[in-house]
């Protein structure tokens, strides 16, 4: 069967590390995101070599112990939602998911009635 790549060319981030941190996935947004001149390769990187203080320890804590974070940030006028969540395989914790997404400065919220 053939696998399928689902987040390949999406127009999100997602960028996947097992649980010492080494990246083992990152589609191709984050690829433009994060790759540099002089940093052609991250996939098989230590994630937590990426990250400055206080990030790094940061996630050096949520690696030891899983947890989901979840924020926005803006940089250059771009205002983006960052979620870093565990994934599991079968019911064991295999490491970090991280997905960025750009949104808008100002976006509609909608609450729903149950």
């Amino acid at each position: 069967m053939e696998t399928i790549d689902f987040f390949k060319g999406v127009n999100f981030a997602v960028t996947v590390c097992d649980r010492e941190g080494t990246i083992l996935y990152m589609n191709d947004k984050s690829g433009a995101i994060f790759l540099k001149p002089g940093r052609e390769q991250l996939i098989g990187a230590n994630v937590l070599d990426c990250h400055p203080e206080p990030a790094r320890s940061l996630l050096d804590s949520m690696l030891q112990d899983p947890r989901t974070n979840a924020y926005t940030v803006e940089k250059n006028g771009v205002k983006k939602l960052i979620y870093q969540t565990p994934w599991y395989r079968e019911g064991t914790y295999m490491g970090f998911m991280e997905l960025s997404l750009e949104i808008p400065a100002e976006m509609k919220h909608h609450v729903r009635k149950s």
